[in-house]
């Protein structure tokens, strides 16, 4: 994970792994992202359906990795993927589910009960 910021808004590009499966569908409380899909193939869930908006997740279905630059505003959701990448370089814990939804609790999202 690469991060670019000012304080206010950050860029993370981040590359998935062939099968890699997102974190759980998700509502944002403080913060908007945007996402550019640099290379690969980048599957967005939203509820059952294709939406612009809404709870959402994402995935890299393909055998191939898939490179995606992120933006949020303000930049307080950045730290969530810091917070994850700690727990992946530690080795404290396996990155599962929950340990995606303890971190979100930190910064201002909720999983959406529908789709968790």
């Amino acid at each position: 994970m690469e991060f670019l910021g000012d304080g206010h808004e950050v860029a993370l590009e981040s590359v998935l792994a062939p099968h890699t499966q997102g974190p759980p569908q998700r509502r944002h409380a403080r913060h908007d992202e945007g996402f550019y899909v640099l290379s690969g193939t980048i599957r967005f869930t939203v509820g059952d359906e294709d939406h612009d908006a809404g709870p959402h997740t994402f995935a890299n279905p393909t055998d191939r990795p898939a490179v995606m630059l992120s933006t949020f505003t303000p930049d307080l959701y950045v730290q969530y993927f810091r917070d994850l990448r700690a727990v992946l370089d530690e080795g404290r814990r396996p990155l599962t589910p929950q340990a995606n939804v303890d971190a979100m609790s930190r910064y201002a999202t909720e999983p959406s009960a529908d789709f968790t």
